[in-house]
């Protein structure tokens, strides 16, 4: 049995089963064996997802327990009348099981049911999942789109008591037509035990399995993280209901890591190397993710999602091009790196669209420290210092800088990480550094972790915190109210974008409203 097969306990196992909490995943690995008369159908193990929505289709991501074809049938009614159908590729065990296939051919801005099977060798053919997404309008319309990150942190993870991760179901029951994942898909370094006590004594419970019980560092533990979370019943409603895009941060391979770094001895680690476990790490996103390398500007991750003449979205990577953390401020430094810099510069200028969200996976001016190492080292672009910029700052400044200069308009940030929601207003008049037109930041999340926060604010940049909704104590629980997503809204004929940020039951806390910018 792998990694990501659950090694559920027995008792753990039928708890959750009394509570309707575990549907249907299979225990058994993808394998080729088999007995040697009868081969069992197989089995659609963790559900379906849908990612990199385009005006003709999208990219269907399954799994499967025994070597199998995958099938997607499209229609534009759940009668499947007329249907489309789709073969993918044989998933194996190469790849744990897992695969995608492209659906194209759709008609665009429309909602399209879709059902996913898997065919056997001998023909057999799975139960199948169906579900929803909707294709990129080519004209003008309304654009509902939510964004988070932050799952499973912090020793919280699916809790039987309260049906699982709800918040995916909140967020489902408000119909996006698209979701951002802002990063930290998982946390690999953060293993579960069965019952948490709070510091008021409260508990909290957990599922567990064999590949979350201790810290990941096997490619197999990697896989078993994305397998844990989707064990969940609200996540897995959710991913086949809407598109996603998504990317990666630091808990996808381990704390705070960047390239050449060592995991805190401290940390009780057998492969220490940073680089190594974002390699194993970097495979298991892929295989585990509703996402295609080849479509990457460089087989990694940053990339341009067009949806429509309204919006244009610019995924981010702040982790694999990062200099080291523990780097003395100085004239200049990496977060983005220069390629990716000048793709996102020229990608923004050439943008017709009305609206450009840029995801990035770390804030922009708020202060995160690296407590694993020395007091000068950070996780973001902000250093604490409030000057001029230096460091990483320097790559963000001349992003904002050649926006002015290009008079690029209607650039929105969205972004997680730091575990609460905040609504931030970047202007030049209370900045250091002034070549820049006043834009907004907003921050949403955990999605079910841990809640801290707030962060200081770097002054280099002028950003004012509008808004924030955090915890008085570190480390909140999800039970005390932390827990967070966002949600844009555009208006396809005043072209009016609006920010909502929302708690884990869907009640809005706060909303900004952008008038779109001049023509």
């Amino acid at each position: 049995m792998t990694g990501s097969d659950f090694g559920i306990s027995r008792r753990t196992l039928l708890r959750t089963s009394a509570l309707g909490l575990v549907a249907a995943p299979a225990l058994a690995a993808c394998s080729n064996e088999g007995p040697a008369l009868v081969r069992p159908r197989p089995n659609l193990t963790h559900g379906v997802a849908v990612g990199d929505p385009r005006t003709d289709g999208a990219l269907i991501w399954a799994r499967s327990d025994r070597p199998a074809k995958l099938i997607v049938e499209t229609a534009a009614t759940e009668s499947f009348t007329d249907a489309k159908r789709f073969t993918g590729p044989l998933l194996t065990p190469d790849a744990d099981g897992t695969g995608r296939v492209r659906v194209n051919g759709l008609p665009a801005g429309q909602q399209v049911h879709y059902r996913v099977t898997l065919e056997g060798e001998d023909g057999a053919t799975s139960e199948p999942i169906t579900g929803v997404f909707r294709t990129v309008p080519t004209g003008a319309s309304d654009i509902k789109l939510q964004w988070s990150g932050d799952v499973v942190g912090q020793g919280y993870g699916s809790n039987p008591e309260l049906g699982g991760m709800k918040i995916f179901s909140a967020m489902a029951a408000r119909d996006p037509h698209l979701f951002i994942h802002s990063g930290d898909s998982i946390y690999a370094d953060g293993p579960l035990q069965e019952s948490v006590t709070l510091p008021d004594g409260r508990i909290w419970r957990n599922t567990v399995s064999e590949a979350k019980s201790a810290v990941a560092q096997t490619l197999e533990q990697f896989r078993g993280n994305y397998a844990y979370n989707l064990t969940d019943q609200n996540y897995r409603h959710f991913n086949t209901s809407v598109a996603q895009v998504v990317q990666w941060d630091d808990h996808e391979t381990v704390n705070n890591w960047y390239h050449g770094g060592l995991v805190a001895e401290s940390k009780g680690y057998r492969e220490r190397s940073m680089d190594t476990l974002s390699i194993r790490s970097w495979q298991a996103f892929h295989e585990w993710m509703p996402l295609e390398t080849e479509e990457a500007v460089d087989g990694r991750l940053y990339r341009k999602i067009s949806y429509g003449p309204l919006l244009d979205i610019f995924v981010l990577d702040m982790r694999t091009y990062k200099d080291t953390n523990d780097l003395d401020n100085g004239p200049s430094g990496r977060i983005f790196g220069p390629e990716q810099t000048k793709w996102l510069i020229e990608g923004l200028r050439d943008s017709k669209a009305t609206w450009k969200i840029v995801a990035n996976d770390l804030p922009l001016g708020l202060v995160v420290k690296d407590g694993e190492q020395k007091n000068t080292a950070y996780e973001g672009p902000a250093n604490g210092d409030n000057g001029a910029p230096s460091g990483r700052e320097t790559e963000i400044a001349q992003v904002l800088s050649t926006l002015k200069a290009n008079k690029v308009g209607g650039v929105v940030w969205l972004t997680a990480d730091v575990h609460y929601t905040a609504a931030h207003h970047y202007a030049p008049e209370r900045a250091a550094f002034t070549d820049f037109d006043e834009f907004w930041e907003f921050v949403s999340g955990p999605l079910n972790a841990g809640a801290f926060g707030p962060n200081p604010l770097d002054g280099t940049f002028g950003p004012e915190a509008v808004f924030v909704h955090a915890p008085t104590v570190q480390n909140a629980s999800p039970l005390d109210s932390f827990q967070h997503f966002g949600e844009v809204l555009i208006d396809g004929k005043s072209r009016e974008l609006t920010v909502n940020l929302c708690d884990a039951t869907g009640s809005v806390l706060f909303s900004q409203r952008l008038a779109p910018p001049a023509r």
